[in-house]
């Protein structure tokens, strides 16, 4: 089996940035998404652009990350969703965006386009037929079958989704999702954007990790540029990486609990949730830390006043969770809802590629900062990544609340080694030569992805964000297959998958 580095090395390379290697295969003699199946890769991402596809590979023996792209001179190009069951999505998203055909895919059904766009193929040349407006839900057969349709308006602030389930009484058969509701256009309002504007797009694709997308947006357009941050730059972001880590995963751990009817848990979760919030307004300016990470480092600074503050909250949320996690562990009506409930096999998390909790409670060890390493981690010890192979609900929950204590214990030592000097340094995109780059960070979710390539007068020319919920809807739906109809808030939570990160 080839690795990965071998693969590229069969291509034509198309940048020398050792950050971001990638290799273009042409229509004739390309290499076969079938080959790429055979070895130790894994499929991060898969895009469309100007008469090609890209496809972000790991090589899991190396660990690697590369890109292969393969030409398709006339619209079509070999099917990755029969051999990367990830991509089958991924396929559907880049014939809807790009106008581009996967041959031999086992879906051709339309994924974003609901038919209501005013072009066709927006990121390519529009003129392909409009998709049709009527969707066909996959068929399902069986005596005493009924259906449950649900959203795709929810009740709450919840983003946009359809979810129709089939059912033998409370017994789920088939749940089979639609999205593409909250489709913002990202990928068109980035083409030709300046790098400032991009920045602020990318941080915007999904609110709950803009930390992350912002990291891996600047890291992309600094290797690009190849520019050299200060230390205390990489410091701050991973910092405000961990804080939003925390805050996230205290939020998802306290709503699996509340939609077990076990409310206690999501009142003192969405305690300390706010107690992080705050601290993150008084500290960085902003709840979220949106805009706080910038190409080129971050856009604020810690003083000695602001590290107390954090090394106060470490010292009030590391006990607190501590006791609620006792809490949980004493309630038995709890864990019956919770252990045994929507298993994700290790098979199928392995198959996906699934990032993240999902993946790590279900044996995949993976970590991007680990197994693709960035500073600040790659500059601290070797990162420990707790995983788990249960993979019910119990486990995610379980594996979230080891990266809790995980992600305070770093937020912690980064403090104690925040390095002097300036947070900041001036990024100049216009470097007169076209160039590209990649960033890969861990958000809560998973790994999220960035590609870019710039012109030489600095503008965007093709940036695609990729967010690890990609790979982790379709396993939503598996996992609810034999589970009854009232556990899907609490899978659902468990996933807590992305609508605004996938549907760009």
């Amino acid at each position: 089996m080839a690795s990965l580095k071998n693969i590229l090395a069969k291509g034509r390379k198309a940048t020398e940035n050792k950050a971001c290697p990638r290799a273009v295969f042409e229509a004739e003699g390309r290499v076969m998404p079938s080959k790429l199946a055979q070895g130790n890769l894994d499929l991060l991402a898969l895009w469309g652009d100007e008469g090609c596809v890209h496809a972000a590979l790991f090589d899991r023996k190396d660990r690697m990350a590369g890109i292969i792209t393969l030409e398709a001179p006339k619209g079509h190009f070999p099917s990755f969703g029969r051999h990367f069951p990830g991509a089958v999505r991924m396929e559907r998203a880049i014939t809807d965006l790009c106008g581009l055909m996967p041959e031999g895919t086992p879906d051709t059904r339309p994924w974003l386009d609901h038919g209501r766009w005013n072009v066709s193929s927006p990121l390519g040349q529009p003129g392909f037929p409009a998709s049709p407006g009527n969707y066909a839900f996959l068929p399902v057969e069986g005596e005493g079958l009924h259906r449950v349709l649900v959203g795709p308006v929810h009740a709450g602030i919840i983003e946009p989704g359809y979810f129709r389930f089939h059912a033998s009484g409370e017994t789920v058969v088939r749940l089979e999702e639609r999205l593409g509701y909250v489709h913002k256009g990202t990928e068109s309002l980035l083409h030709g954007a300046d790098v400032e504007k991009g920045a602020r797009l990318v941080g915007r694709v999904s609110g709950d990790s803009t930390v992350a997308y912002a990291v891996a947006y600047a890291r992309a357009v600094e290797s690009a540029l190849g520019v050299d941050l200060p230390p205390r730059a990489h410091f701050l972001r991973g910092i405000m990486a961990e804080l939003e880590r925390v805050a996230n995963h205290l939020g998802d751990i306290g709503a699996i609990c509340n939609d077990a009817a076990f409310a206690m848990m999501l009142a003192e979760c969405s305690t300390l949730r706010e107690k992080v919030a705050r601290a993150a307004m008084d500290c960085f300016g902003h709840r979220m830390m949106m805009d706080r990470v910038v190409p080129g480092g971050a856009a604020v600074d810690l003083d000695a006043a602001g590290i107390a503050r954090l090394h106060a909250l470490v010292a009030e949320i590391a006990p607190a969770f501590d006791d609620l996690m006792a809490l949980y562990n004493g309630e038995a009506s709890l864990l019956d809802r919770t252990e045994t409930t929507g298993i994700l096999s290790q098979e199928l998390a392995a198959a996906f590629a699934a990032g993240g909790p999902v993946g790590r409670a279900s044996g995949r060890d993976f970590d991007a900062r680990r197994d693709c390493p960035y500073e600040p981690y790659s500059m601290l010890s070797p990162l420990e990544v707790p995983v788990l192979k249960v993979g019910d609900v119990d486990a995610r929950l379980r594996l979230r609340a080891l990266e809790i204590g995980q992600s305070l214990g770093l937020i912690t030592r980064m403090l104690n080694h925040l390095p002097e000097g300036a947070p900041f340094r001036r990024v100049e995109a216009a470097t007169g030569q076209p160039c590209e780059g990649l960033g890969i960070v861990e958000s809560f979710r998973g790994e999220v992805l960035v590609w870019l390539r710039l012109s030489g007068t600095g503008k965007i020319e093709r940036c695609h964000p990729h967010d690890p919920s990609w790979l982790q809807w379709p396993l939503l739906e598996d996992v609810m297959r034999g589970n009854i109809i009232a556990d899907f808030p609490l899978c659902n939570k468990s996933f807590n998958c992305s609508y605004s990160g996938h549907d760009l």
